[in-house]
């Protein structure tokens, strides 16, 4: 078909069809078309992009699809659209706009602009070059024009650098990203604040762009504190002005999120007084910077003393007598006077600065261990110490101390933090009191009034704490570390004391054997113990009867005695008279009778009257005959008394004495003087009286026995 037409012909419709094919372009879903004009007016000053029939870039862009455009009039090129990871944020750069005013460092945003999508809006509501205020949020998917507006996130940097400016930024691959304005990636990435195991956090806020803060001020605080000065015109309690002052004010500006609403709000540059609390936040890094810093925490047992930075001015309630440092009230410069109690707190550390004062009793270390519960000993060791002689001591001690609540920013205010009062005033203290101390005592001494100096030392402490409002709860002697040439005299002396006393106690089981023994000896004896008893309570009973008895009848004899000796007496004196009276008148007979019939007959006479009495038997036992006569029978009877025991034995009288009995008997008796019988004390002995032994009855007192034949 081409071969019959003209040569000239053809190349004109190729061409043509070749026109019409540059002419089309095609957009793909997540591009733009970037149009530059080639032929038109020029463009008016300070523009870098057309919005009527200048040449150059054009406002519009091609969105996806077949689009058309005269090849030789325009050129367009493709573009990706913005898009923003999912946990980034997009950073916008205008390189269109109203330059920006001396001193400012990103452009002023208006509701019009939106995500800026609209280069011809942006330019007609008066939108600025530079950092624009408001960030990209994450997934975002915009079609933004790419000379019109930078956009940086941490993984792609979009648009085309046209300012001259930006151009002449350093790289180092020859593109430009974001560390060529000076950000790291994670400052294009959302800001979490978060706890972090058992750690809280704040965020605490540093703002790039405001006026300047008031002088004297080391942080912004939206609209001062005119609302603290309020309350405590009203009256307003100290705990009420704390709450306030501890809240927040970020609602007004989202957070530092709305950078605009902050500085319409009055907002200042440098530090602000309000952190930011668990989030995730979309901040611009060019005007926000975050820290994060611990929350402070205050546990049960302890109190937080705050040292304001910022506030009213400082008025001081401590008074004219403590001159350690201003107490004022929340919301003034300096210690306040009511310190933070149990609770967690969202402070910006740079601006109140919390000393945590432990309140429960308090226990310090002077050794190589230290306390669990807290670090405040770290710096305490033994307590090195010489004796009078020179000796050196080790000394581990513990101390006890209290800090009432209400007291602790005075304490704070005297020492400026709890390690000062450790290590500052409690270790200078109580070292050299013990150095002191022990200088002037003897080594043995010391050991053996050792409570004695711990009380003297519990007694000082707790009056030189005093002075600085905390209370001496003990003190105690932990160790004391001795040398070794000490430890050795000690050691000996101490191994004799014990042996003496190993000694005393081997005594005192020995001893408390032998009692045992005795006791278990007693205890198998005690039933012929007690039957013993028994017998000798029974002996001595029947001893004490007896002795009754025999006292009895001793005095039953001796009354009987006396009285039959009485009785005996008064007979005797009567048959002594009577005897003497008989023996006269027989003697006045037998002198008649010997005159009358002589002495022989006289004898006769007196052997038949003895007869007659019954003192001489007459009848024999054995009957010897002779004549007749009374002769023979007298001779007899005088052979018969000769015959039997004459010879004295058994006992019996001899013959003889028989015989001169018999002649006395027949003799007439002697005078006798009755008194003298009497008087005789071994003359009469009282009758003792017998009990017979064969039944018969005793004999009468004073009668004769009848002896028998």
């Amino acid at each position: 078909m081409f071969e019959d037409l003209p040569i000239l012909t053809v190349l004109i419709v190729l061409a043509v069809a070749a026109y019409i094919f540059l002419s089309f372009s095609y957009i793909g879903p997540t591009q733009v078309g970037l149009v530059t004009k080639r032929l038109g007016r020029r463009l008016q000053e300070g523009h870098i992009i057309a919005f009527g029939r200048e040449a150059g870039y054009q406002a519009f862009l091609l969105m996806p699809g077949l689009r058309f455009r005269p090849w030789l009039w325009y050129q367009v090129k493709k573009y990706p659209w913005v898009q923003v990871p999912a946990d980034g944020i997009g950073v916008v750069i205008a390189q269109v706009g109203q330059p920006l005013p001396a001193g400012a460092k990103s452009a002023r945003y208006k509701p019009e602009f939106g995500d800026f999508a609209n280069v011809r809006a942006f330019v007609e509501q008066d939108g600025q070059q530079g950092v624009q205020r408001p960030v990209l949020p994450p997934g975002s998917l915009v079609p933004i024009h790419p000379v019109g507006f930078l956009v940086l996130t941490y993984t792609q940097t979009f648009g085309v650098p046209v300012s001259p400016d930006i151009l002449g930024m350093p790289t180092s691959t020859g593109a430009l990203t974001y560390e060529s304005f000076g950000l790291i990636a994670g400052e294009l990435q959302v800001v979490r604040i978060a706890p972090e195991g058992d750690q809280d956090y704040v965020g605490i806020v540093t703002v790039q762009e405001g006026d300047p803060l008031p002088s004297g001020d080391i942080a912004g605080r939206l609209g001062g504190f005119a609302d603290v000065e309020q309350m405590e015109n009203e009256g307003r309690p100290a705990a009420e002005i704390i709450d306030l002052l501890l809240g927040s004010k970020n609602y007004m500006h989202n957070n530092y999120q709305d950078f605009q609403a902050f500085l319409d709000n009055g907002g200042k540059i440098g530090l602000q007084h309000d952190p930011l609390l668990y989030g995730a936040y979309l901040l611009n890094p060019f005007l926000v910077k975050v820290e994060r810093w611990p929350m402070l925490v205050v546990n049960q047992g302890e109190v937080a003393v705050i040292k304001s930075f910022l506030g009213l001015s400082t008025e001081d309630t401590s008074g004219q007598q403590f001159k350690f440092g201003s107490i004022v009230h929340p919301g003034h410069r300096g210690i306040w006077s009511d310190p933070l109690r149990t609770g967690k707190y969202a402070i910006n550390p740079r601006v109140y600065s919390a000393e945590v004062v432990p309140t429960a009793i308090l226990t310090l270390n002077w050794a190589d261990a230290t306390s669990h519960a807290h670090a405040l000993d770290a710096q305490l060791s033994s307590i090195e110490a010489k004796s009078r002689e020179g000796f050196s001591f080790l000394i581990d001690l513990q101390v006890q101390i209290h800090v009432p609540d209400t007291q602790a920013p005075k304490v704070i205010s005297m020492v400026g933090t709890m390690l000062n009062l450790v290590n500052e005033v409690l270790q200078s203290a109580v070292g050299n009191y013990f150095r002191n101390t022990l200088q002037g005592l003897a080594a043995v001494s010391f050991i053996q009034t050792r409570q004695e100096v711990q009380d003297q030392a519990e007694r000082y402490i707790t009056e030189y704490l005093g002075k600085y409002s905390v209370e001496t709860k003990g003190v105690y002697i932990q160790d004391v570390v001795l040398p070794d040439d000490l430890v050795q005299v000690l050691s000996s002396r101490e191994l004799a004391v014990q042996r003496r006393e190993t000694f005393a106690r081997e005594q005192e089981a020995e001893m408390a054997r032998v009692t045992v023994e005795k006791a278990r000896g007693t205890a198998d004896a005690q039933a012929a113990l007690a039957r013993a008893t028994v017998n000798v309570d029974i002996q001595r009973n029947d001893a004490a009867a007896r002795t009754a008895e025999a006292e009895g009848e001793a005095s039953f004899v001796r009354l009987t005695g006396e009285a039959q000796a009485s009785k005996v007496k008064a007979i005797g004196l009567a048959e002594a008279k009577a005897i003497e009276a008989r023996g006269l008148a027989q003697a006045v007979g037998y002198d008649a009778q010997t005159e009358a019939l002589g002495s022989g007959a006289t004898a006769i006479v007196a052997v038949a009257q003895a007869v007659s009495d019954g003192k001489v038997q007459v009848v024999p036992d054995v009957l010897v005959t002779g004549g007749g006569g009374s002769l023979d029978g007298l001779a007899a009877t005088l052979m018969r008394n000769l015959g039997s025991g004459g010879d004295g034995a058994n006992g019996g009288p001899s013959a003889s004495e028989r015989l001169r009995a018999l002649m006395d008997a027949a003799a007439p008796p002697p005078p006798v003087d009755p008194l003298a019988e009497i008087d005789a004390p071994s003359s009469v002995a009282p009758p003792e009286p017998e009990r017979p032994d064969d039944g018969g009855e005793p004999e009468a007192p004073g009668e004769p026995r009848e002896e028998k034949g």
